[in-house]
């Protein structure tokens, strides 16, 4: 029997008490107000309870509850300081950790998937799990050859919880909108349900890191740890050390976030021209900052002494061709300030919809700030400047408000999109200033001019392929 609360009824009614717990504390806010407590006072103790209670419920639930509290944890950057400060650590502390499953439960499932002996497979198995995720938690051992490696069990009963969860979620979905304002989250909970059957494949994720690794193995910068073993519902891949990404994000020297950054986004960009997979999942849980090869552990010297380590390849999008060409065309060419280009190009991929016709050049006014960080050499990431350009998106009196509700987001893209949302998002919680410019040069198709002219014809962006 699962240890997760796997009832459709017990589940719902534990996601159906975050809306009602925001209201409940609404008016219990009100009642300090009266009772002379000031405005500013009770709302940082409101948002407070809000967020422990968002992790307690979400971090209980595991599934789907959960991977919707890590996906919305790399957007925090972009609420104003006020209301972000108060969830920040209780959305951060999703990325890493979550009630872990009795020691019974993991063991049975060893014994179930690996063979009643499945202790003769190691020399050392932990316990208690080293990180706790949204459908499985990862133990530390020492497989029987001597390597330290990592066992990522899968919950059991997990498919049944996502699939719950994130259809009970989608019914609450505006109500959870102030979570993050000005952010559609219905399209976000969607998208996380369509991806359910590829995560918990843990064949597919094998074969998605046995390909990253092969292709990363001698690189200097970063490092994806190989498969050992893999059955149903276990994963055993090498184990690396580092510094969690988020303790980055908490506290590392600006050396370490600059080199996080830059890391992040050359693996991000370089992946798909690479092995022909985009890692879909990039929040901090499943990065870490590794010494260099070579240097001493944890030395904190040139910037190339640092490498990133990277885990979890459960859900990746899969593009033969690499990044959809149409990308680099468009990012050029709206730098260009190629107004008409830009918006035919936009037209023919499904962004702008025949029966729509819109203003080229509003367009690509509502285009430019969003793209600042291609425009200059280096770019410094931040939380004020995300802030800007949401308050710009969301705010429904301003002309880039009503502009991109007419623009449409072809299904092909979605996935491409939610990554370089993501991305943006993580380099903004870095601080990090990035040399972006010279990763899309490297490596995304079409944003140099001789990359349209040697491949004239952009290939055809590629859904991810069905688990």
């Amino acid at each position: 029997m699962s240890d997760l609360p796997r009832k459709a009824v017990t589940r719902t009614a534990k996601l159906a008490a975050l809306p009602l717990g925001f209201a409940g504390r609404a008016t219990w806010g009100l009642g300090k107000r009266i009772g002379g407590k000031s405005a500013e006072i009770v709302a940082r103790e409101l948002q407070q309870r809000t967020a422990d209670q968002l992790f307690k419920v979400l971090g209980e639930l595991k599934g789907g509850a959960m991977k919707l509290g890590q996906a919305l944890s790399v957007f925090e950057s972009a609420l104003p300081e006020e209301v972000a400060g108060p969830y920040r650590a209780a959305l951060t502390k999703l990325q890493e950790a979550a009630p872990p499953m009795p020691v019974r439960t993991v063991h049975a499932v060893l014994a179930e998937r690996l063979g009643e002996d499945w202790r003769e497979l190691f020399l050392e198995f932990e316990d208690k799990p080293s990180a706790a995720a949204s459908i499985g938690q990862v133990h530390r051992a020492v497989w029987h050859d001597g390597r330290e490696v990592a066992v990522k069990v899968q919950y059991p009963g997990a498919g049944e919880a996502l699939l719950s969860d994130l259809t009970q979620l989608s019914r609450f979905a505006r109500l959870l909108g102030p979570l993050v304002p000005g952010m559609d989250i219905k399209p976000l909970i969607t998208e996380l349900r369509d991806r359910v059957s590829e995560e918990l494949d843990y064949a597919l994720e094998a074969q998605a890191q046995r390909e990253h690794a092969a292709e990363f193995a001698d690189d200097p910068d970063v490092v994806v740890p190989d498969v050992v073993h893999q059955s149903d519902q276990v994963l055993v891949t090498e184990w690396i050390d580092g510094i969690p990404l988020a303790e980055v994000v908490a506290d590392g020297t600006q050396e370490q976030r600059d080199r996080a950054g830059q890391l992040l986004a050359r693996f991000l960009f370089s992946g798909p021209a690479r092995t022909g997979l985009l890692h879909a999942d990039p929040h901090p849980g499943n990065f870490r900052l590794l010494p260099a090869a070579g240097a001493d552990d944890g030395e904190e010297g040139a910037s190339g002494d640092w490498r990133l380590g990277v885990l979890d390849f459960g859900t990746v999008d899969r593009l033969p061709g690499g990044l959809p060409q149409t990308i680099g065309v468009c990012l050029r060419m709206t730098l260009a300030g190629e107004a008409e280009t830009v918006y035919e190009l936009l037209r023919e991929e499904g962004f702008v919809k025949e029966k729509i016709a819109l203003d080229p050049d509003a367009v690509l006014e509502y285009l430019l700030p969003i793209i600042e960080p291609a425009e200059v050499d280096a770019f410094a990431f931040s939380r004020e400047w995300i802030r800007n350009q949401a308050a710009r998106i969301a705010d429904p009196r301003s002309p880039a408000h009503q502009l991109g509700k007419q623009l449409n987001l072809p299904p092909s893209y979605l996935l491409i999109h939610r990554v370089t949302l993501s991305t943006i998002g993580v380099l903004c919680q870095l601080n990090a200033t990035v040399r972006l410019r010279d990763e899309l040069e490297e490596w995304l198709p079409g944003f140099l001019p001789q990359d349209e002219e040697t491949e004239p014809d952009a290939p055809e962006p590629q859904a991810v392929a069905e688990g």
